[in-house]
């Protein structure tokens, strides 16, 4: 049954997946190298931040480009910029150079998401759109770890790992250019960011959308040299990553499913507790326990961080009208992107005081603030109607088309 709903869009899900092996690869493969080149930590963390910089102009503003010119068009564009990224990576080493590939990355990767969520969306019907977008994000999720696991097929300091996700990422393109599926309609619909109204709507969801920004942003600029400062074998750092985003993969449903049947705000809080403690637990036990255990840590902290996006945009959209969704998703992004790019500044500063193990304490921190949060707005507003809850697919798959502009007639 999930293959016949899943063989209309299984050349764009095949360019997701090439694609994102790719970025997943490009994304710990650069904090390593850069550490390797002695970049300082504040340095690593301005590359990830620029990254997410990129990311969200494209993910706010790409849509504009796609009415101009098509989908396809864009694809090819943005996948020929991407792909050229990695190269100039190994060819040019410096730290201004990097940044600002580090953002032309960001955005060409935004885009692509742009075009490739809006085709999964134009291919979906209202039946099999949560479907669709559920295999979306576990391909989302498990490409990215096994992009992580090619970092022990060469050593960082030679070309050849930046070639390989050079590759992969032009790779990518055939699928979706050969795709014989229609390309989405260019719909004139604008879509306007009201901040006011999407905190009016729920401040909980925009401060969950926020905390997640500043810890995973930091996350990903910064894990690997956390690992790298403690143990010396790739190995560890490589496992390290995909231990997280394999956690995550697992979590984000269970999750999504409990927080369909209570309030999704007590799941955002359970959910941030148990963030604090891992973090807590991983400043702690790095350099002092087995590798084995820290792999545990970083998998558990992966199973409760990365789904708080989701489930805090299942909370706003479940007090959402439906013209609102687009909205609601777009400047919960814009949320997520504020903190990507504030998280990699701010956790180096706290790792230069104390010890790449402040990557951590400061996640931990973020997820006590967050969780203190909710709570009082638990204290202050009721949950929402059973019959405005939203199951957790379809909220998600409104969250997932919130990078384009294409309104749903729902």
């Amino acid at each position: 049954m999930m293959l016949r709903l899943l063989t209309p869009v299984a050349p764009l899900l095949a360019g997701v997946a090439i694609l994102l092996i790719g970025q997943g690869l490009q994304g710990t493969l650069l904090p390593v190298r850069a550490n390797l080149e002695g970049f300082s930590t504040l340095t690593i963390g301005l590359m990830g931040g620029a990254y997410f910089f990129g990311f969200t102009i494209g993910c706010l503003r790409g849509s504009n480009l796609v009415r101009r010119v098509g989908h396809v068009r864009v694809f090819a564009a943005m996948t020929a910029a991407a792909s050229a990224a990695p190269l100039l990576h190994g060819l040019w080493i410096e730290t201004w150079v990097w940044s600002l590939l580090r953002l032309v990355s960001g955005y060409c990767f935004a885009v692509l998401y742009v075009v490739i969520e809006s085709w999964l969306n134009e291919q979906a019907t209202n039946e099999t759109r949560g479907a669709v977008f559920s295999a979306y994000t576990l391909i989302t999720l498990t490409m990215m770890a096994g992009g992580q696991q090619m970092l022990l097929l060469h050593p960082p300091q030679q070309m050849a790992l930046f070639a390989i996700a050079s590759a992969l990422v032009s790779i990518a393109a055939i699928p979706v250019a050969l795709a014989g599926t229609a390309t989405p309609a260019h719909h004139e619909t604008e879509v306007r960011l009201d901040l006011r109204r999407m905190f009016a709507i729920s401040p909980a969801g925009a401060l969950g959308s926020l905390a997640a920004g500043l810890a995973n942003g930091a996350f990903w600029s910064l894990a690997p040299v956390f690992v790298a400062g403690s143990y010396s074998d790739l190995k560890i750092t490589a496992w390290f990553m995909t231990a997280a985003v394999l956690g995550g993969a697992v979590g984000q449903w269970p999750l999504g499913r409990w927080s369909d049947h209570v309030d999704r705000r007590w799941v955002i809080v359970a959910a941030a507790v148990v963030g604090a403690l891992v973090g807590l637990a991983l400043w702690l036990a790095v350099g002092v326990v087995a590798p084995r255990y820290l792999l545990l840590l970083s998998a558990a902290w992966g199973a409760v961080a990365f789904p708080l996006y989701s489930v805090s945009a299942a909370h706003a959209n479940d007090y959402a009208r439906p013209n609102e969704y687009v909205m609601i998703s777009s400047g919960l992004l814009l949320m997520f992107g504020i903190g990507a790019i504030a998280g990699p500044f701010i956790a180096p500063l706290i790792m230069d005081a104390i010890g790449d193990g402040g990557l951590y304490l400061f996640a931990a921190a973020v997820h006590v603030l967050l969780a203190l949060y909710t709570v009082i707005r638990i204290s202050r507003r009721a949950p929402a109607p059973d019959e405005e809850h939203l199951p957790f697919s379809e909220s998600l798959a409104a969250t997932q088309t919130a990078s384009h502009v294409y309104e749903e007639e729902l």
